[in-house]
C-alpha cells in the first residue's frame, strides 16, 4: 500500500511545510497533495513542491474543474510532469456550487458529465495521437457556440508529454464513481471504511465495463483520505474529526442534496447522518459535532495512542491486499505519527 501526504491549502497567509514534506520524502510517502477552495490555488504549492524534492510525487486534491478549460488543466499537467520527471498527479473534482457560481461566476452544470468529458479530452490530448477535437454536452473543441468567431481550429499540444500522467477523480455518488473507474486512473472518497468496499464495487465495475480492454483494480488506485491523530485519550483525538464530519454530512448542501450525507447513510450510518443534518441546519452545530458516531469516525480515520493505531492499520492493509485501497492519503501535522504509519506499513 502506498502513503500520501495532504497539505491542504492555506489559511490568510501561505505556507508550505517543505522540512515536513521532505522528511515525508525520506520516510518513503510516494505522494504530496495541495488542495484549492477560494483562496491558495492547488497547482502553485505543487510546483513550488516539486522544485525542491526528488522523489516524492505531488498532486492536486483537487483542481476545480469549473474554474479551468480542460486544455488548461492538460497544459498545466503536462508542463509540471515534464519539469519534474513525471512526478506530477492531476487530482480533479468539480467543487461545489457555492463556491463554482459563487466565486468563478461559471454555472455548476453536470459534474458526472463534466468529469467524464473533462478527463477524456485531457487524454486526448496527452496522447497527442491527432489534433484535439471534442463535441459533447459541457465542452465543444473547436468552440462554435454563442459568442465564437468561427475562427477556431483543432490543435495538437505543442509539449509532447513523456511521461504517463495519472488523473485522479474526487467523488462518491454511485455515479461519480461509475465515470471515475470508467475514465480515470484512481478516485479519492473524502473519507472510507476500508471494510465496506461494497459500497462502491457495483459502481466501479459498471465503470469499468464501460472503460474496455479489461480494466480491473489493478489499473485504478483507490485513494482514501484518512485524518491521523496520535494520543492518549481517544475521544480527544476524535474531536476535531467530529468537527469536519458534522460539517460535510450535515452543511455540505441543500437538506435535500448532500452527498456527504447520502454517504454516511450507505455506510450504514442512516439515523444518525438525518440526525446531524437536523442538528447542523437548525444552527446547533456542536450538538451535531456531538451526533458524529465514534464508530464512523474510527472506521474511516486513525486515532488513538501508539498500539492502537498500528492495530487499526491492520484493516487497511488487509483491504490493500484484496485491492481495496491502493494508497492512503494521510491528514496529520504529527511527525510521530507519520513515523508510526510509514514504520507500519512500508
Amino acid at each position: 500500500m502506498k502513503l500520501g501526504l495532504l497539505s491542504g491549502y492555506s489559511g490568510s497567509k501561505m505556507s508550505i511545510p517543505i522540512d515536513s514534506i521532505k522528511h515525508a520524502e525520506n520516510l518513503g510517502y510516494e505522494s504530496i497533495w495541495t488542495a484549492e477552495a477560494y483562496g491558495s490555488d492547488a497547482v502553485t504549492p505543487a510546483a513550488w513542491i516539486l522544485a525542491q524534492t526528488t522523489k516524492i510525487k505531488a498532486g492536486t486534491a483537487i483542481m476545480q474543474m469549473p474554474a479551468r478549460t480542460p486544455a488548461m488543466a492538460a497544459m498545466t499537467a503536462m508542463t509540471l510532469s515534464e519539469l519534474s520527471g513525471g512526478r506530477f498527479i492531476c487530482g480533479l473534482g468539480a467543487s461545489g456550487p457555492q463556491v463554482v457560481e459563487g466565486w468563478h461566476g461559471v454555472p455548476y452544470g453536470k459534474p458526472v458529465t463534466r468529469l467524464r468529458e473533462y478527463i477524456t479530452i485531457m487524454k486526448q490530448i496527452f496522447a497527442r495521437k491527432e489534433k484535439a477535437t471534442f463535441d459533447g454536452d459541457m465542452y465543444q473543441m473547436p468552440y462554435t457556440g454563442p459568442g465564437a468567431t468561427g475562427l477556431g481550429k483543432p490543435l495538437k499540444s505543442i509539449l509532447h508529454s513523456s511521461e504517463e500522467i495519472p488523473i485522479f477523480a474526487a467523488t462518491i455518488t454511485p455515479r461519480g464513481v461509475e465515470a471515475a473507474a470508467e475514465v480515470a486512473d484512481g478516485f479519492f472518497p473524502v473519507w472510507m471504511d476500508p471494510e465496506q468496499y461494497h459500497v462502491f464495487e457495483d459502481p466501479i465495475q459498471k465503470g469499468f465495463a464501460k472503460a474496455g480492454g479489461g480494466k480491473d483494480l489493478t489499473q485504478f488506485d483507490i485513494a482514501p483520505f484518512v485524518t491521523l491523530i496520535m494520543g492518549d485519550d481517544v475521544e480527544a483525538c476524535m474531536q476535531p474529526i467530529r468537527g469536519s464530519m458534522a460539517l460535510y454530512i450535515g452543511g455540505m448542501g441543500a437538506r435535500e442534496k448532500n452527498f456527504y450525507n447520502d454517504y454516511a447513510k450507505r455506510l450504514g450510518f442512516e439515523e444518525a447522518a438525518v440526525k446531524i443534518q437536523d442538528l447542523y441546519l437548525a444552527g446547533r452545530k456542536d450538538e451535531a459535532m456531538a451526533a458524529v458516531p465514534a464508530e464512523l469516525i474510527d472506521a474511516c480515520h486513525l486515532v488513538g495512542p501508539a498500539d492502537r493505531i498500528r492495530e487499526r492499520l491492520q484493516r487497511w492493509q488487509a483491504a490493500s491486499k484484496q485491492g481495496h485501497v491502493s494508497s492512503m492519503l494521510i491528514g496529520s501535522q504529527q511527525k510521530e505519527a507519520l513515523e508510526l504509519v510509514a514504520e507500519t506499513v512500508l
